[in-house]
């Protein structure tokens, strides 16, 4: 059977060049006798491999020196209460809603400490993205707390806000290595691998060693301690062994093919090409302001759930799937991740075009 356009928003495509390295691997890895998905942890085969995965990061986004890099389990929903459990030592923390995700995370938060909601976009539905520049912060604020792409909306920051000498914390699970990063921008980047970067199971985190050095308000579980997987160099239990060994294979595919500049390019390309279309369609309407939308989510609608639903149908002949909108917001959603290829992009607008002059 040959290969369909995956637009899912996560699990997401993986580079073909990465799976095709991962399945001639699979049963001996580099000559050890055994799969990656077999080996110990602790063995200096596996040693190398984490630490080869690492190196590239750095290599790839500019990662300083006094930042750590961690590979965890539990998702990017982990993250939403061991921040407030791990950073929030005053008690207070700003946050910025933009959509369901920074919902979760506010809820969380509050079972810490209180926190200021200091913009949302919940007011028009979240079809654009708070001012950064009107931005007012709780000076006595531990952090500010952000999502950088809101995939279910399908919106996206095209600037930051400069928070000053509290850290920024971002959310970047849907758009993490689509673009270069300004790390030193943030005192602590997270985001489930399973969008750009890798088979979900993995969450990688980007944490500024001045964070690290907090001492949380209350004695912490070990294992939700960020100080000790810090310690322990991702290592303080089993970490999601097979999933890092493919985000590191990822992690060369990009250094491969010119890096995240180069990436951004393709990537904006892709989205221009979606884009302009839903511009000038009469039946499609894209969702988000203009200004404000992702690269990586692309969300629409039809003037009708029924024509949503046969457009879907419609879809199937053409080996595309998971265009359906989120379960939260119905409609229609392509994700076209780093993997996705260009050509894929150009099928689904002729689709679209055929569907359209079919329903005239």
């Amino acid at each position: 059977m040959s290969r369909i356009y995956n637009f899912s928003a996560g699990p997401a495509m993986l580079p073909e060049e990465v799976l095709k390295t991962a399945a001639a691997e699979m049963l001996d890895y580099h000559g050890s006798g055994m799969s990656v998905m077999e080996m110990s942890h602790r063995s200096k085969v596996y040693q190398g491999i984490i630490d080869e995965a690492e190196a590239d990061l750095r290599k790839l986004i500019g990662i300083p020196e006094n930042y750590k890099v961690l590979f965890l389990q539990g998702g990017a929903t982990l993250q939403f209460a061991l921040i407030p459990m791990n950073f929030m030592v005053n008690g207070k923390a700003d946050y910025i809603n933009t959509g369901v995700w920074t919902k979760k995370a506010i809820k969380d938060a509050k079972l810490f400490g209180e926190v200021n909601v200091i913009a949302s976009g919940e007011a028009n539905n979240f079809k654009s993205i708070p001012d950064v520049k009107s931005l007012k912060f709780d000076k006595d604020a531990d952090y500010v707390y952000m999502c950088d792409n809101n995939t279910i909306f399908g919106s996206k920051f095209k600037e930051y806000p400069d928070t000053g000498d509290i850290p920024l914390v971002c959310d970047m699970s849907s758009c993490f290595l689509s673009e270069p990063i300004d790390v030193k921008k943030f005192g602590l980047i997270y985001a489930g691998a399973q969008k750009n970067v890798g088979p979900a199971g993995v969450t990688i985190l980007i944490i500024r060693d001045d964070l690290l050095a907090r001492t949380p308000r209350n004695p912490l579980p070990a294992y939700l301690d960020y100080r000790l997987h810090a310690e322990n160099g991702s290592m303080y239990n089993t970490p999601p062994t097979y999933g890092i060994y493919i985000c590191g294979l990822v992690f060369k595919w990009l250094l491969a093919n010119g890096g995240l500049e180069a990436r951004k390019k393709a990537n904006e390309e892709k989205a221009a090409i979606l884009y302009d279309y839903l511009d000038h369609s009469k039946l499609f309407t894209p969702y988000v302001d203009k200004k404000d939308r992702s690269l990586m989510n692309v969300t629409f609608r039809t003037p009708s759930d029924e024509l949503d639903a046969e457009f879907l149908e419609g879809a199937k002949k053409y080996k595309f799937t998971n265009l359906k909108g989120h379960r939260l917001t119905g409609g229609l959603r392509a994700s076209i991740y780093n993997a996705m290829p260009i050509d894929g992009v150009k099928a689904l607008v002729a689709y679209m075009k055929e569907f359209e002059e079919a329903h005239k």
